[in-house]
């Protein structure tokens, strides 16, 4: 587990006579893995105080793990080839370790960290936008900052005069069609929408990762004045341990909305607007970054165009560093289309957006729910891209795992 140092402060106790619960056999399938995140559900028998060996023979090893509502992740440690398995056993215990993963709730936002390591901040109360701007730019329900693991803050909020409703990591909806009118809930200055924080907060800390989930809701600004939820969505966020000499990191994002109201909403075809929203630090420039898609694209021509992945990496004033955003095979429309602005816009910066309502609209139907997922990677230095392609297929074919008793 040399990935994985501080994993090994992790003290588990468990006696050799312990109640099994389940096994597990995880396969790598055609794909060789480094680091997989592994996931399995079991009977929990109404505990989640569990614990897990990897079995190798007469062999045991404590593996640390995460339990909650019958379902448990782990990190199959290390590389395991295309084609070979491992065998794990869960069993009744508890263990005797701190979390190494944290949520803290702080003041107005909720924190996730690797030891002291900060990760990234969800803001779940309201944010002012700087001294004497509109306060329409108040906002909440949103990511920032989001660190690199050398430290550098790689995303920005309010970051000038003409793009305030920026705002780290979001997902607003910009052209829909709501009881009959049109609505933006990005561009909050038209004063039509806004997205914000809803309550219903959950943290979660452990060995393997860490975590929220978090209401927020889409809310039109009616003519009269008044105020009517068009989308109740949940956010969860689930933060993973650095690999790879501490260098990478990864995070996953899931949403999760349904209309709020009996005749739903439409998502109307727009250039640009939900999914996963960033506008990226001001470090990061033409001159300074770089932008990569699957398909090769680079900023010059990445947009409107569809990508499984996209890797943007920068200088900062703690040394290189960047991101690489990946969208879930099944989400709508998917490989999603691109908004990216070109290199001309705003001084170089950038805004980045996985956009499914880009070439489509998209009905939403009262009743139903719909779900949109991403993961993110954030690393020191560069990945070539070989490694952002096998970081996409370990996230769109995880390890299959067959469970036996």
């Amino acid at each position: 587990m040399k990935n994985f140092p501080l994993l090994f402060l992790l003290l588990l106790s468990v006696s050799a006579s312990a109640q099994t619960i389940a096994c597990f056999t995880v396969k790598a399938g055609n794909i060789n893995r480094n680091n997989s995140l592994v996931y399995a559900t079991y009977n929990t028998g109404d505990t989640d105080a569990v614990v897990l060996e990897e079995v190798t023979g007469k062999k045991r090893v404590p593996v640390p793990v995460n339990a909650l509502k019958g379902k448990v992740w782990w990190v199959m440690s290390g590389k395991t080839p295309a084609g070979t398995v491992r065998k794990y056993e869960l069993k009744k215990g508890i263990t005797t370790a701190r979390p190494l993963m944290i949520a803290g709730i702080q003041s107005g936002s909720l924190l996730l960290q690797q030891g002291e390591q900060p990760i990234l901040q969800y803001n779940y109360q309201t944010v002012d936008p700087p001294a004497g701007t509109d306060t329409v730019f108040r906002r909440s329900g949103f990511i920032h900052p989001l660190w690199a693991p050398n430290g550098a803050v790689l995303t920005n909020i309010f970051p000038n005069a003409g793009h305030r409703h920026h705002m780290g990591i979001w997902n607003s909806w910009t052209h829909t069609l709501f009881e009959g009118r049109e609505t933006d809930f990005w561009n909050v200055q038209k004063r039509e929408g806004k997205v914000r924080y809803a309550g219903k907060m959950e943290t979660f800390s452990g060995s393997v990762w860490c975590g929220f989930s978090a209401g927020q809701e889409h809310v039109a600004l009616l003519k009269d004045g008044t105020e009517k939820t068009a989308i109740n969505e949940v956010w969860l966020v689930q933060a993973y341990p650095a690999t790879d000499g501490g260098n990478r990191r990864q995070w996953d994002l899931t949403s999760t909305f349904s209309p709020a109201t009996p005749d739903g909403i439409i998502l109307l075809q727009y250039r640009y607007g939900g999914g996963f929203a960033l506008r990226t630090t001001t470090d990061f420039i033409a001159t300074t970054s770089q932008l990569l898609t699957s398909e090769g694209k680079t900023r010059k021509d990445a947009d409107s165009t569809r990508a499984r992945w996209v890797k943007i990496t920068g200088t900062t004033p703690k040394g290189k560093a960047g991101l690489l955003i990946m969208n879930y095979p099944e989400n709508y429309d998917s490989p999603e289309p691109l908004r990216v602005w070109p290199e001309n816009m705003e001084g170089g910066e950038l805004m980045f957006n996985y956009t499914p309502t880009r070439m489509q609209p998209w009905q939403l139907h009262a009743g139903v729910q719909y779900q949109l997922k991403y993961r993110v990677m954030v690393y020191n230095g560069d990945l070539t891209p070989e490694e952002a392609e096998a970081a996409w297929q370990e996230y769109a074919h995880p390890p299959e795992v067959i469970r036996g008793e």
